[in-house]
This record gives structure tokens, sequence and C-alpha cells, in this order.
């Protein structure tokens, strides 16, 4: 099974939820971290480790994203980390996959599954090998704790609960990740 590194330069965890019931809003975070081992031959047996940086949430509005970080929703001060570790993978189409593991949010762990695209594999300008591959779930917020909300006056929530959660991944091979920090030291 061979491991594979994180491009971050081509990778994104987005995220929208709904906004007074008749718009999304949309974010990202900024500071993650995705190990990955994986054989295109055998990709059941692929497994996958993440971990957000729950400050690095990024919406595009300072005053929100603070509110984001406080102990209304995530807590980063207190639980700095959003994590996923994989449990299984199944199979659901030619290069369509259903990635089930375990997420944790704001100190509670709950199992999720993503539906995942494998993109495929080139080679890349530096002569390695780069992967893809795009993932979406759903979840649940309250399923995690975070129940802040404001009741509207015409009926509703401020703060819709499922979160659309999508994820954009490049990949490099750890071989050539390996050889290029060789090559540079070597320098």
């Amino acid at each position: 099974m061979a491991a594979w590194q994180l491009d971050p330069v081509h990778s994104s965890v987005q995220f929208s939820v709904r906004h007074m019931m008749v718009s999304n809003v949309r974010g990202k975070f900024r500071d993650f971290a995705i190990d990955v081992a994986f054989d295109p031959e055998r990709p059941e047996q692929g497994t996958v480790r993440a971990s957000i940086q729950a400050a690095s949430i990024d919406t595009s509005m300072e005053q929100r994203d603070a509110h984001l970080r406080s102990a209304d929703f995530l807590d980063s001060d207190t639980f700095p980390t959003i994590e996923f570790a994989s449990t299984r993978v199944e199979r659901t189409g030619e290069d369509r996959f259903r990635l089930h593991g375990d997420l944790t949010i704001h100190g509670q762990t709950r199992p999720v599954a993503l539906d995942v695209e494998y993109l495929g594999a080139a080679r890349n300008m530096q002569g390695g090998l780069s992967a893809g591959f795009s993932a979406q779930t759903r979840i649940s917020r309250k399923e995690w704790g975070l129940t802040w909300n404001v009741g509207l006056e015409a009926g509703g929530w401020l703060v819709g609960d499922e979160v659309r959660v999508e994820i954009d991944l490049e990949l490099l091979s750890a071989a050539q990740t390996a050889s290029a920090t060789a090559g540079s030291s070597a320098a």
C-alpha cells in the first residue's frame, strides 16, 4: 500500500450551510493535513487520516468566523482540531467509493460516510505521480453538539442544521516527495 502526501496548493476542504432558510453560506478550512495510503489496484484496502485546524475556518467575513471559532460553535480554543479516521472503503462504482470513518468535531466522535470519486493519476511536471479525489458528505451539526441558533420571527432558524462538505484532493506519491526532499538537501 503506497503512502501519498497532500498537495495543499491543489486541495480544499469546503462546506456550506443554510442561512435564514433562504441562502447558503460557504466557507473553507485553510489549514489541514491528510495522510492517505492508496493503491489504485486495491482501493478498498486504502486508509485516510485527516486533521483540520478548527481556527482556520474562513467564510470571508471575520466577524462570522470569530463567532464560528467561539464556544457557540467549534470552540477552537478547547477543541483545536477536527479529526477523521477511516474505518473501511466500499466500492460503489468503477471509480466511485464510499469512505466510512469516524469524524470528531467539538470533542464528539460519530461515524460518517463520504462519497468519493477517484479522478485518476497522472505524471506531474516534476516527473512524479499525482492522484486526484473528490468527496462529499452531509452531516447534522447537532449530532456533534453544535446547537447554537436563533429562531426567526417568520419561523425557522438562522443557521441550518445540515452541513454539506466538499473535499477536493490532489495527492503526490510519497516516493516523489521523498526524492524531492533528498534532492533539495543535496543541493
